[in-house]
């Protein structure tokens, strides 16, 4: 089982789970622990692979890589836990995770909240893309990782974010980067499928304005989403709950607050 971790409130305050992206782990959320634990019960898993999952769960070493097992490692975890529902907030590629949660299993999320959030890839994007798919088994994978960090977050504001998601990505293995990698060959067909049917659950994109590989397309879902809306962040860039902490917090918890009857 993954490598998880639990703040309880109160026995019957809403839980929340928090969803990192790839090359990170649960530590990503240190900006919001304390703030949101003031009104849930909070759930941080380590994805396969990342921080302290990468010592305590070696089964899922054998196991294909696909959003669906991805999700399926989660689904384990709130059964051991016992959380039946649950708002979940995910970071970057943790924000498809948590579509792919709330696609297979919508009547267990509340809401979702996605920061800096992964739809379609433009040109400049596949091209990335592709490069890294070309080399991703002959340079050393933390020149890829840093380089990919420097191409979504390149501006000098945007340096805590990188430099936070540079130094959890050195606790990989590279067979970990490989394998995490080779999901870009699904985001195709996950992102025609996510992007063209509404799921019906509450959502907030809370994104940067400075995210320009991503901002447009999620502009364009929230437009054909009856259940989604969007909340920009100024001078921000990709990791918006590490460069803007208290907004994203202020934002969220509005959302996650809101009465919709």
């Amino acid at each position: 089982m993954l490598y998880y971790k639990i703040l309880n409130r109160k026995e019957k305050s809403d839980w929340i789970v928090f969803i990192h992206g790839a090359g990170g782990s649960s530590a990503i959320w240190h900006k919001q622990i304390k703030y949101f634990n003031n009104y849930f019960n909070l759930l941080l898993i380590d994805l396969r692979g990342h921080g302290k999952s990468a010592e305590v769960d070696s089964k899922n070493r054998f196991k294909p890589y696909s959003f669906e097992s991805i999700a399926d490692d989660i689904f384990e975890v709130l059964d051991h836990v016992g959380i039946s529902k649950a708002h979940f907030i995910g970071v970057s590629l943790g924000t498809l995770i948590v579509r792919q949660i709330a696609e297979l299993q919508p009547e267990r999320v509340q809401s979702m909240v996605l920061a800096g959030a992964i739809s379609y890839f433009n040109l400049k994007s596949r091209f990335w893309v592709g490069l890294g798919r070309l080399f991703k088994n002959i340079l050393p994978f933390m020149w890829l990782y840093k380089l990919f960090a420097f191409v979504i977050m390149p501006a000098k504001n945007h340096s805590e974010s990188r430099n936070t998601f540079i130094n959890e990505a050195k606790k990989l293995c590279k067979r970990e980067f490989v394998k995490w990698y080779s999901l870009t060959g699904q985001l195709t067909g996950l992102l025609k499928r996510l992007d063209s049917n509404e799921n019906g659950v509450p959502t907030l994109y809370v994104m940067g304005e400075e995210d320009y590989m991503f901002l447009e397309p999620i502009k364009q879902i929230v437009t054909r989403f009856k259940n989604a809306t969007l909340y920009i962040v100024e001078e921000c860039g990709h990791v918006v709950n590490i460069e803007k902490p208290l907004i994203f917090n202020e934002v969220t918890l509005s959302f996650l607050k809101a009465d919709r009857g």
